[in-house]
């Protein structure tokens, strides 16, 4: 792990050396001091390859997402709220839990979905919340922990999922054993009046953290977050789980993470 004062971080392959095959990120993380790992989709590689890649770079998995639809399509952020695709969820889940336990992931996130304009809240909501119920009854004696994330309005017009309130909700109504948050930081800062008060309410259910700042999406540092703030609320309320370092790098990965020594203290 990149372990500093306390905390942990990971690398998302999808973001972070994006300057390399995907392939070959796992050992420039490594190389740069990461022990563990996570990236939104496994599912282009056979699973049996990238666990040989995690061994052979000595890494963990983390975390994955149950499978999205292509961009453009109506599924390109999830299906779970989207009444009527029921089938294509759960078949996703499948995939995803299969995946997860392959690979020793701890978190399977399932991402929400757009909510069309033409289907009410009430009953996205309904289908939302019966879909997450019947991943969570699958997740059961896996290990595997499923993970809920708001994202921000600017970003994601018609996110199903909108504030940390709205997915504790969902979290704690279903099973806080096996359903907990995800919580984005720089999804947070921008839709969350106060992201450090947001984070201390909401970091009791939280289970995974991931950061990138704002405006830009860049590493810490680069925007107006008060990171500060940030990571002496992760450590005084007591965090001990793992950050996902999911930013894009304003220049390159390695020259960026110089951010971890000038922002976490």
């Amino acid at each position: 792990m990149i372990l500093h004062n306390g905390l942990r971080l990971d690398a998302n392959l999808k973001w972070l050396f994006t300057d390399l095959p995907f392939e070959q990120r796992f050992d420039a993380a490594a190389a740069a001091g990461f022990t563990a790992v996570e990236y939104a989709s496994p599912y282009p590689y056979p699973a049996a390859t990238l666990v040989r890649r995690l061994a052979d770079a000595g890494l963990t998995q983390l975390l994955i997402n149950s499978p999205t639809g292509e961009p453009g399509s109506t599924e390109r952020l999830g299906s779970a709220c989207l009444p009527g695709r029921a089938a294509e969820f759960r078949a996703g889940v499948e995939l995803g839990l299969e995946y997860a336990v392959a690979l020793g992931s701890s978190f399977l996130h399932l991402p929400a979905g757009i909510r069309p304009i033409n289907v009410s809240r009430d009953r996205a909501f309904a289908q939302y919340v019966a879909n997450i119920a019947w991943a969570a009854d699958q997740a059961r004696g896996s290990g595997v922990r499923l993970l809920l994330e708001a994202q921000n309005k600017q970003d994601a017009p018609g996110f199903f999922l909108d504030d940390q309130a709205h997915a504790a909700a969902v979290a704690d109504s279903i099973d806080q054993a096996h359903v907990g948050l995800l919580f984005d930081v720089y999804h947070a800062s921008i839709d969350e009046k106060d992201v450090v008060a947001t984070l201390r309410e909401f970091l009791p259910r939280t289970a995974h953290v991931q950061i990138a700042d704002s405006p830009g999406r860049a590493e810490p540092g680069t925007g107006d977050i008060p990171w500060a703030d940030v990571f002496d609320t992760l450590k005084s309320e007591g965090y001990d789980g793992w950050i996902g370092c999911e930013y894009r790098p304003a220049i390159t990965t390695e020259a960026g993470l110089e951010w971890i020594k000038e922002q976490i203290r």
